[in-house]
């Protein structure tokens, strides 16, 4: 049962890795300026649910380009500056963090929501990290997910959380966050406000060490990024840096040590 368990998990985290470089494509786009509906030659985007879902490639350039050619639709070698990056390394990443989730929660029923939440992080991660930029689309109906999706969780039998707890979790972070971004505006972004809404009801199922500790993850790992940047001359002390992943990361392993110490 646990090996098919993580089998499933993996089967869904390398499926879904495959359709997040497409939306990390049309939505890293700068504050003010429309999604994309074009791949990087300039081709429109069709398929599913007016084009968000479907390939790395769009249908046009997949046709006119062999796989692995290293050329693009209109014979320039290379991909373009706004190519989904990492069409390979996205679904490897989604499939192990979802092989890792699901190895600790085990069999329980909040797995399912972990699950269905890690390929938008990873997707929120990518946008972050290009653009600087945690689109409202993604990190908001997240938030409202988790919460909703927890409650009808809490009412089956082998859950190992509290809704309540996730709920003043989500709002406790999402304070605390707000508090920073209000001091220091330049140094905390408002998407990361709106981000932590749902890393805090994630945290706080397991409740308020798991918080603390998956919070904490986070500035520890955006810290230590940052002064490795420093040591090697590549940044300075105002330097901006995409916080939204380590952001992610810190909930991410707090989620895992929160699930293990829940099995027991």
């Amino acid at each position: 049962m646990y090996a098919t368990l993580l089998a499933v998990a993996a089967l869904w985290g390398a499926a879904a890795g495959l359709l997040v470089p497409r939306a990390a494509h049309r939505l890293s786009v700068e504050p003010g300026e429309p999604w994309r509906d074009s791949c990087s030659s300039g081709h429109g985007l069709a398929g599913p649910v007016r084009g968000w879902i479907g390939g790395v490639r769009c249908a046009t350039c997949a046709t006119a380009v062999p796989a692995g050619s290293g050329q693009a639709a209109d014979g320039v070698a290379g991909p373009s500056p706004d190519a989904p990056a990492m069409p390979v390394t996205v679904p490897l990443v989604t499939t192990a963090a979802c092989v890792a989730v699901a190895a600790a929660t085990g069999v329980r029923p909040e797995l399912a929501v972990w699950l269905l939440m890690v390929p938008f992080a990873v997707l929120l991660a990518i946008v972050d990290v290009r653009v600087h930029r945690l689109p409202d689309r993604l990190t908001l109906p997240l938030a409202a997910a988790a919460a909703l999706l927890l409650g009808p969780v809490a009412l089956l039998p082998g859950h190992a959380g509290s809704w309540t707890t996730a709920l003043l979790g989500g709002l406790v972070l999402g304070g605390a966050y707000f508090v920073l971004f209000v001091i220091h505006p330049n140094g905390m972004g408002f998407g990361d406000v709106k981000l932590a809404l749902s890393l805090g009801v994630v945290l706080g199922w397991y409740g308020w060490t798991v918080l603390f500790a998956g919070a904490f993850a986070g500035f520890l790992f955006g810290s230590l990024y940052g002064v490795v940047l420093m040591a090697l001359g590549r940044a300075g002390r105002r330097t901006a840096i995409p916080f939204g992943p380590f952001m992610m990361a810190g909930a991410l392993l707090g989620l895992l040590l929160g699930a293990l110490a829940a099995r027991g």
